[in-house]
């Protein structure tokens, strides 16, 4: 059985991820590490991120994006 990888362009992808219910409401939302290098590239990943305003967190093989400009408190 063969599988056909659907590719998304890098703008798609960032339009699609911050146009979320959850990032407009001013939530939380994650994505793969692996997925964010594959189709944006960190680099333009944490752009977009600064370029909002926005705060992310890498935590193993996950971004957590807090979409709004409250403060952090890391809790260990």
């Amino acid at each position: 059985m063969l599988t056909v990888m659907h590719q998304i362009s890098p703008e798609h992808w960032i339009r699609q991820l911050f146009s979320s219910k959850a990032a407009r409401d001013g939530g939380v939302v994650r994505r793969k590490v692996r997925d964010v290098e594959r189709i944006v590239g960190c680099q333009r990943f944490e752009q977009e991120v600064r370029r909002r305003g926005y705060r992310a967190v890498q935590n193993g093989t996950q971004y957590v994006i807090f979409c709004n400009r409250e403060a952090l408190r890391l809790i260990e």
